[in-house]
């Protein structure tokens, strides 16, 4: 008896790599450009010829495309009985053999454990912990020499604040290593969302006025992006300055930028000091809690670091910020700083003491100073910069021209 196979068909984009060869391939790709469907084809195709797919995304929602398209494609083959499916655990398989197909949700190294493939796909990569390929994806294809691939559109910020990658540029670095790679074992692709010829071109000519020209960039375009146009401060101001330690400070503040709900935004906590003229940026603390989970965390930094105070915004709850603090520690001083001003207007100084080389990283915050380099005046600033910028102003002397340290 025959039975049909239905799988879409693939755009020019999605046959690039469906066709692809090389043992690891990489797919930086913008949003519904057609990735997904095509790494369902790509993985079809691979288990007919007799493979064991393992297909992993960080959640369930982004594994749902995927699978819908893979179980439509075989519906009729399972239907006639010439493979298995069991869908609580999705998996469709070959009886009797090794041949099969899963889907699975994979955060990080623990989530994707006990589990072996020929082929291995990693999608959203840019969301998962690096450990998930390096300490178990790579070692469950020395068996029989598999295949992986990884897909990713670069992070914007909100998304970087979900991701469980240790360095939020690791796609983006795995990506450029793999286009310079000369051996033949790595390909890379690149497609926009404009590619898919199946979307509306209308709703794509529209949407540049409902995202910021960085988000356009990075989930449209798929561009990565490391430092925004416009930003008012660049990666190589922030490398000069950069040291290994810092001398005996003076003055030491935690700078906090509160949340006021535990599955809201994340609250900033920032530890920084200063030496006469010199300002050093000494722990990222952030963290996504309940305000008590992040008072705690401030008031953890504050003695960790032998602060002289925490520095808070109040327009974030006010007085409840100073309770909140207090029911963690009662003995910590706490000043409330009122945001009167724009955040341009109060970013601009502390800016220009990093361009001035007043201001060093003691170490490397990435995501900090990917929030740093990101962030284009106008947008929503996010929690670490502010809480950065908080302390900083604490520290500087407003009364000395040119805001220099006191």
């Amino acid at each position: 008896m025959e039975v049909e196979v239905r799988l879409p068909r693939p755009h020019a984009k999605q046959q690039a790599f469906i066709s692809c060869k090389a043992k690891r391939i990489i797919i930086r790709a913008g949003r519904r450009s057609g990735k997904t469907v095509g790494i369902a084809i790509y993985a079809v195709e691979a288990f007919l010829a007799g493979r064991r797919i393992l297909y992993a995304a960080p959640t369930v929602e982004q594994i749902g495309r995927f699978w819908t398209t893979v179980t439509r494609a075989l519906e009729d083959t399972i239907k006639a009985g010439a493979f298995y499916k069991n869908e609580t655990e999705r998996v469709i398989e070959r009886s009797g053999t090794e041949n099969r197909i899963k889907a699975k949700t994979a955060w990080n190294a623990d989530t994707l454990r006990g589990d072996y493939a020929d082929v291995l796909i990693l999608d959203e990569w840019q969301l998962m912990d690096e450990e998930a390929w390096d300490n178990v994806g790579a070692p469950m294809l020395l068996d029989n020499d598999g295949d992986a691939v990884f897909i990713y559109t670069p992070p914007s910020l909100r998304s970087r604040s979900v991701s469980k990658a240790r360095d939020p540029q690791n796609a983006a670095k795995m990506y450029a290593k793999a286009k310079s790679d000369t051996s033949g074992r790595w390909q890379t692709f690149h497609f926009t969302s404009m590619d898919n010829p199946f979307i509306s071109r209308k709703a794509l000519g529209e949407i540049a006025g409902d995202m910021t020209a960085l988000a356009y960039r990075m989930e449209i375009l798929a561009e990565d992006v490391n430092e925004a146009p416009g930003a008012l401060w660049k990666r190589d101001v922030i490398e000069l300055s950069r040291v290994a330690s810092c001398p005996d400070l003076s003055t030491i503040v935690v700078g906090v930028d509160p949340s006021t709900t535990s599955m809201g935004d994340d609250a900033g906590i920032i530890v920084a000091g200063k030496k006469g003229n010199e300002g050093f940026l000494l722990a990222d603390r952030t963290i996504q809690g309940s305000p008590l989970t992040w008072a705690k965390k401030a008031v953890y930094a504050y003695h960790e670091f032998k602060a002289d105070r925490i520095i808070a915004e109040a327009n974030q709850g006010g007085e409840m910020v100073l309770l909140t603090i207090a029911q963690a520690d009662p003995s910590v001083p706490v000043k409330l700083v009122h945001a009167s001003r724009g955040k341009r207007t109060r970013a601009e100084p502390i800016a220009a003491q990093y361009e001035q080389g007043r201001i060093h990283h003691v170490g490397k915050f990435s995501q900090l100073e990917d929030e740093m380099c990101l962030w284009t005046p106008g947008d929503a600033s996010p929690n670490r910069m502010d809480a950065m910028v908080w302390a900083f102003t604490e520290l500087i002397d407003s009364s000395v021209p040119g805001f220099a340290f006191a």
